[in-house]
């Protein structure tokens, strides 16, 4: 199913280059915002940084892909020394293509990072990539988001009951 997680993180250190090798994986797709870092923040955490360097060291492309504006992904962006596309509009795939073609590598070798089954694993499915769904790094203060998490939940137990792990 297109909301139903193919993969569930507790949060993207979780993710690791030896798993990303098992599935074929050599480039990430990142969504920015409540992934690698709170909602609106510039700021990196050290885990997280640490997280990034390991996957470049690993040959892993990488890749932001908001729906986020430029003035909001630029920064951020620029700050870690990764390229970027801003709004990506997913669940639309075509973000997700203009972002692939930084990495230059085919589908199967590419996978979509984030946090929300709406936009990030939507996009993933439509696009034909794996989505790995990391959990939100903070509590929603947007009350549309806070919304959209509440639809999620249904998707999140069907992921469970068929003997999804959180990893």
């Amino acid at each position: 199913m297109w909301f139903t997680p193919q993969y569930l993180f507790q949060d993207v250190t979780h993710i690791t280059p030896e798993f990303l090798q098992q599935k074929g994986i050599r480039a990430l797709l990142l969504d920015v915002d409540n992934t690698l870092t709170s909602h609106g923040s510039q700021q990196l955490s050290p885990e997280i940084a640490h997280w990034l360097e390991q996957m470049k060291q690993a040959g892993i492309k990488l890749v932001i892909a908001s729906n986020n504006t430029h003035h909001r992904v630029e920064p951020f962006a620029s700050r870690i020394d990764l390229p970027f596309v801003a709004m990506c509009c997913k669940p639309l795939p075509f973000g997700l293509a203009r972002a692939r073609k930084h990495l230059g590598v085919g589908r199967r070798e590419l996978a979509m990072v984030g946090d929300q089954l709406f936009t990030d694993r939507l996009a993933a499915a439509w696009y034909g990539i794996p989505g790995l769904v990391v959990l939100p790094m903070a509590e929603d203060t947007h009350k549309g988001i806070r919304f959209k998490r509440k639809l999620e939940e249904p998707f999140l137990r069907r992921y469970y009951k068929k003997g999804g792990i959180l990893r």
